[in-house]
């Protein structure tokens, strides 16, 4: 299967899943306000950053080895056995500190958390297992099917009044279901592993966990401070302006974990050549949909807030901010994913403890100083110190080139489309009084103008990208050509 083709499964399955996310959190905010989801948002944020300590960079060890093809179920083994020690570790100090746990949260979640990691172990070592073994293509339509479950059983529960515990359990009921199923298609054989398997899997996880924690840092750093300083009503709007900017980094994420399987196995092979052309096609399109999205939040930030419900327009403010940290954190994403291809973690660790470190430090000091803008803006300052270092280490390794030019055409081809919806969005104001009953439709009409304006637009001025469309296309198109 073409990596283009790969790539589009993972998109379109992960667009779909997003999107029953989307209208379930409407769901969800105009059900119970912004004040429960804060407290949900927080929750997660706390179990996301205690799954860090349960798993410590183990999960992308067991992807890189597994995807060498040597003793895959081996080292799937291994992974399983020191996972599980540690999520028993996390879980024993979470129960025993339940109290000052529910007092920050602000909701007796303690119990909910444990089961959310325990739970977690489970769908991330299938995870890994998907990945690790070239299955792309299946935990792409798996991740969507966890989406839907979570969203089905969340949604339910809400119904028949359960509120945060609904959202909570429904989340890891979703979570259990599709982990199980994703189980049967990895079909693991048992065996016992041994010694040197988890020397090969520490030797790699000692650089690459703190991989693991500055993803966590970026998603999940700035609701955490948030949690400290501000109402959760805020923290909530703020987790949905995340959401909606996480939205489209959609297909940067479905580049890398289509490319790291394949940067991996050519680095084993010292195909130089070929990591190299990988990795220029990552930086050529992670922004694809990220640079109209900052051009589109820009315009129609405040409508797109307020399709959650009254009060969420305020999240105007940080969304293009978030957008732009967003791309930022998308390109330095692909250029250490080829430091972790060409087993190079140690140098992918330098430069995100450059990140974490800066990430913290900053949304502490904007936070407390200037609010909850602060941790946007703290959030997009360090994107850009991770991507300086990430470029730095990468091109000492890989001779890669950066593609000014797509990416100028990528922008040009979204600044003609935030002209023409503006234009849109201004007559639509002027002349439409049933606009303001109807905000999500109108708002639906002008991201839609908007998608056929900028890829017309990119398709119209970009060789590079209607070859690529071309060659990943599984029909020919006469006038497109190869």
């Amino acid at each position: 299967m073409r990596l283009g083709q790969t790539s589009v499964i993972y998109l379109i399955s992960k667009f779909g899943g997003s999107m029953l996310g989307f209208f379930a959190t409407i769901y969800f905010t105009r059900t119970l306000g912004e004040e429960i989801y804060g407290f949900y948002a927080i929750t997660l944020a706390l179990v996301s950053w205690l799954g860090i300590v349960k798993s410590v960079g183990f999960g992308q060890a067991i992807v890189k080895r597994m995807s060498e093809d040597e003793e895959p179920d081996a080292f799937l083994a291994a992974g399983t056995t020191i996972k599980g020690v540690l999520t028993a570790i996390v879980v024993f100090g979470v129960l025993i500190f339940r109290d000052q746990v529910n007092v920050y949260v602000g909701q007796p979640v303690a119990e909910f958390i444990v089961l959310l990691l325990v739970i977690s172990i489970f769908s991330g070592l299938v995870n890994s297992a998907l990945k690790g073994s070239h299955r792309v293509h299946v935990y792409a339509p798996l991740s969507t099917a966890k989406q839907g479950a979570q969203s089905v059983f969340m949604i339910a529960l809400v119904y028949v009044g359960w509120e945060l515990s609904g959202m909570l359990f429904g989340h890891a009921l979703g979570t259990a279901l599709i982990a199980a199923v994703g189980l049967w298609f990895v079909k693991p054989n048992f065996v016992v592993p041994r010694r040197r398997h988890v020397i090969s899997l520490f030797d790699f996880a000692k650089f690459s966990w703190l991989g693991s924690m500055s993803k966590k840092t970026f998603n999940n750093m700035d609701i955490l401070v948030l949690g400290l300083f501000v109402p959760s009503g805020l923290a909530g709007i703020y987790a949905i302006a995340y959401a909606l900017s996480e939205f489209l980094e959609i297909f940067g994420n479905a580049i890398g974990n289509t490319l790291f399987p394949e940067l991996s196995k050519h680095a084993a092979a010292n195909d130089n050549h070929m990591v190299r052309t990988l990795t220029n096609d990552a930086i050529s399109y992670a922004g694809l949909f990220l640079i109209p999205g900052i051009v589109g939040g820009a315009i129609l930030g405040d409508r797109l807030m307020r399709i959650y419900g009254d009060g969420f327009e305020i999240g105007a403010q940080v969304l293009p901010i978030l957008l732009v940290s967003i791309l930022v954190y998308s390109y330095n994403k692909q250029l250490l994913n080829t430091l972790n291809g060409i087993d190079r973690p140690d140098l992918a660790f330098r430069a995100n403890f450059a990140f974490i470190v800066s990430n913290l430090v900053l949304n502490l000091v904007l936070v407390y100083s200037i609010g909850w803008v602060g941790a946007a803006i703290a959030t997009a300052m360090s994107a850009g110190i991770g991507l300086v270092f990430g470029f730095y280490y990468t091109r000492r390794h890989i001779a890669f080139t950066i593609p000014f030019g797509e990416i100028a055409r990528q922008w040009i081809a979204a600044l003609g489309m935030g002209i023409a919806v503006y234009a849109s969005r201004e007559f639509g104001e002027a002349n439409w009084t049933w606009i303001s009953d109807y905000n999500a439709v109108f708002v639906v009409g002008l991201i839609g103008l908007g998608a056929v304006v900028y890829f017309g637009l990119l398709f119209s001025i970009s060789t590079g990208f209607r070859t690529t469309v071309a060659n990943n296309l599984p029909f020919d198109i006469p006038f497109l050509g190869r």
